[in-house]
Order: C-alpha cells, then structure tokens, then sequence
C-alpha cells in the first residue's frame, strides 16, 4: 500500500495529479504550493482558505514534510548546523552560514559519500543511499523556517554531505522547485552546485537552463596528488574542460574550490599548476585550510604557506580568495559534514 503523497519534491502537474484525484478543483493545486513553498505552513489545518474536508483529506492521504529537525547547534561565529532525521532513520547535516543580511544554506545531497576524499568526514563509512527530490528540497525548507524574514535574502548551495552529479536526477528535480516560481522561486544566481567534478554531468547541467553556478572540488593541480586526495575523482584535465564549457554555455560563475593540507598540495609547484588549469578563464579559486577531523590526519599549513600559494596563484593572474573557516566549533565546516544513523 502506498504511502502519504509528499508534497515538497514533486512537480506543480504531479500535485495537480494528486488534487485531481480527491476529487477537487484544478485550482486548489496552487493554493497548496502556495501554502507550502510561500507561506511555509508546517500543518494543514494553516491552510485557513480551503475548506475543511479538503484540509481532513489532505491530512489523510498527503504528508508537508518527511523529514524533521532533530537538533541545532549554534557556533560562535553564528553559523548553525542542522541535523535533519530523514523517514528511514538516517540523518544528514544542513548548514546554514550568516553574512550579514544574507544567510548561505549549506545542503546534503546523499547519506554518506561514495567520492572518498582522503580529508573529507562525509565519505566517512561510504555512500548508504542517495535522497529524493523532496529530501533535498526539505533541508531548504528546515532552513529558511530557522533564517526566518532573512529568507529573502537566502542563498543555496549544493555542498554537504554527497556529490550532488553522482544523484543527477533527484537534484535537478530538486533544483526545478527551488527555482519555480510555484515553488521557493529563488534566482539560480543564488544557487550553487558542488561537485568533485563528473564531466558527462556538469555538460548535461549546462544545459538544463537552470542557471545557477558551479564550484569544482579540483584540490590538486597535478594528476598524481589529485588521484591520491580524491581517489574517485576524474582526471583534472578532463574536469577542468568541463568545466570551461559549463562557462562557455551558461555564462554563470564557476570557482575551483581548493583545500590546503600541509604537505600534500601546497606547494608552489602545484600553485602553478592550478593556474595553468585555469588559463585565462575567469574562474576563481577559493582556498580552504584543510579543517580538522578527528579520524583523519590532515593539518592546514601555516598562514605564511596559505598566503605563498595565494601569491603565486595572484602572480599568474589567477583571481584568489582564501576562505575563512565558519562553524568550526560544532564541527560544520567543509569537511567537516557526516551522515548520522538514528542513534548518532
């Protein structure tokens, strides 16, 4: 027997399908999805303009949300970490970074990762299982209901736990009620997709009109430390031609995001390297001190090395920023993301 019909996640004709089938009018789809995605109601009895058996059905035979909030942990900086129960006992983290008046939402696309990045706590016991659309789009749902008013100002990005290309059709599901005006009706100027780079994918998202940007895991300029820190990953040349196609197709932003690990990837040999990725293309590259993780051995490099491969970079006329570690405290800066059981 089937269960509850989800409400987040589908598209506006499948909550049309839906509607249709208890027997209501066409026009009740959108005052739902209005409800939903606008209004954010956590129960049906909110949805005070349809009549009250339309709300006893609803109840009955549809669900707002399948996943709930479990717990959230504050950091110093501001920053707060979700860790959303999923129905099947699982949990995965969201994050949600402030900046002022805006707030960055830091979304999972999976439970567990099958990349396995040798710094990375998210591939931490492998890939368990990939989430659903409305999975996806719940975490930007728990998130805006915590931002509250400064929702308007929300951005997203596809960079917790997962490599979002590798559960291609659920994340563009995902990201077609994200930016629906039917749905969260965000810009795709707002959004950002990560991954450690799957050519075949980042063509097919170029070409999907959604707009929204891309960051690349590179983490090496040269093929052996690449293999060796991101042993899943593809060859850095065919993802750095990926990549510049992507720029070429959509005209959106594209970074090389790079985490600095002592001894491994920092050296001005391979600075040079990533700029000769780069070229002449305007993508920027992020750079991230490797943050700590407790099974892990990685250490960042001293501020005196960051700085040394950020000038060599600069001195080749690549755009350079070095990041700020943000949720250090709670354990929800990059890197830093786990899937969790039940119990965890």
């Amino acid at each position: 027997m089937a269960g509850p019909f989800a409400l987040v996640g589908p598209t506006r004709e499948e909550v049309g399908g839906f509607v249709a089938s208890l027997g209501e009018p066409a026009y009740r789809a959108a005052q739902i999805l209005r409800w939903v995605y606008r209004d954010g109601a956590t129960t049906f009895a909110e949805m005070t303009n349809l009549p009250k058996a339309t709300r006893a059905a609803l109840a009955e035979r549809a669900c707002l949300m399948t996943s709930h909030v479990v717990e959230v942990l504050q950091s110093s900086d501001g920053t707060e970490k979700l860790l959303v129960g999923l129905a099947d006992g699982h949990r995965v983290e969201t994050v949600i970074i402030p900046a002022g008046e805006r707030r960055t939402v830091c979304v999972s696309s999976q439970v567990g990762c099958a990349v396995g990045c040798a710094f990375c706590a998210s591939g931490l016991g492998g890939l368990v299982r990939s989430l659903s659309a409305g999975e996806i789009v719940e975490q930007a749902l728990h998130a805006r209901r915590r931002v509250g008013p400064a929702g308007a100002s929300m951005n997203l990005v596809v960079m917790g736990i997962g490599e979002p290309l590798a559960n291609y059709a659920a994340l563009v599901a995902a990201l077609r009620v994200v930016t629906a005006a039917w749905g969260l009706a965000m810009s795709g100027r707002r959004i950002t997709v990560s991954t450690v780079g799957l050519p075949g994918r980042i063509g097919q998202l170029a070409s999907e009109g959604l707009g929204v940007n891309l960051a690349v895991s590179v983490h090496a300029g040269t093929e052996a430390t690449r293999a060796r820190l991101v042993p899943g990953g593809r060859p850095l040349r065919e993802v750095a031609e990926a990549a510049a196609e992507f720029l070429r197709a959509t005209g959106r932003e594209v970074t090389f995001e790079y985490v600095l690990i002592d001894g491994e990837n920092d050296s001005a040999a391979e600075a040079r390297a990533v700029a000769r990725l780069v070229g002449r293309l305007p993508i920027l590259v992020n750079l991230l001190p490797v943050n700590p993780v407790a099974e892990l051995p990685w250490a960042p490099p001293s501020a005196r090395r960051v700085e040394r491969f950020a000038a060599t970079l600069r001195g080749l006329g690549v755009r350079v920023q070095v990041r700020r570690r943000r949720g250090g405290d709670i354990d929800a800066a990059c890197g830093q993301l786990r899937r969790r059981s039940g119990g965890g």
